[in-house]
């Protein structure tokens, strides 16, 4: 099996997973890969990502040509651009509406910094970005200030981004920034939220470096 129909395949079934789990609906969502030096493969605009084929994917070059595929690249694709012409160790992006990531987004409130271990070691801070208009040229600009430090997002109205090496990381970190919104909701309906002691996070932070 080639590589390239192997990571069609893995991006026609983390968009199955999306959509099972929830995390969009009808024709909500987008995700794309780095498909060598100059491509990028992205979902197409319109499709439930519960429905994708391989034969869906579009293929684009970094400055948004069309290369291959019958369908049209998704609309956000400025965004999935933006990620791979400032982030050459980023190779996927994930971008879906989780409803309690989407929740606190809306909400214009940050999840917590300091609620969960795995959250600190594994993804960091999620940063809350600025409205922008979905599929213009706003989007990318709210992201200006924290694209580099950063591999998650909240987007204020919008949703959550999430980045990776592969489809697989870029995914899971989506599950993690919708596990984290989760806990911060039910924490919160059982009195109060309890964040992590400096302490703590100077040990986590020792065994992040490691």
């Amino acid at each position: 099996m080639s590589s390239i129909l192997k990571v069609k395949k893995e991006i026609v079934e983390a968009g199955k997973k999306m959509y099972e789990r929830g995390y969009v609906v009808a024709s909500e969502g987008n995700m794309s890969i780095r498909a060598g030096d100059n491509k990028v493969l992205v979902t197409p605009a319109g499709k439930n990502k519960g429905e994708l084929k391989i034969g869906d994917l579009v293929t684009v070059d970094l400055k948004g040509k069309k290369v291959s595929g019958q369908l049209k690249p998704s609309s956000e694709l400025l965004m999935h651009l933006f990620v791979y012409q400032k982030r050459k160790d980023i190779n996927a992006a994930v971008h879906a509406h989780p409803p309690y990531s989407l929740a606190f987004a809306c909400a214009h409130l940050p999840l917590a910094k300091s609620l969960l271990p795995e959250i600190i070691m594994f993804l960091g801070e999620i940063p809350l970005t600025p409205y922008a208009t979905p599929s213009t040229e706003e989007v990318p600009l709210s992201l200006a200030p924290y694209i580099q430090k950063h591999n998650a997002f909240l987007l204020e109205n919008h949703g959550v981004l999430t980045l990776g090496k592969d489809i697989s990381e870029a995914y899971s970190r989506l599950e993690m920034v919708e596990h984290l919104a989760e806990v911060c909701i039910l924490s919160k309906l059982l009195g109060k939220s309890k964040e992590l002691s400096l302490k703590s996070l100077k040990k986590l932070e020792k065994l992040k470096r490691r």
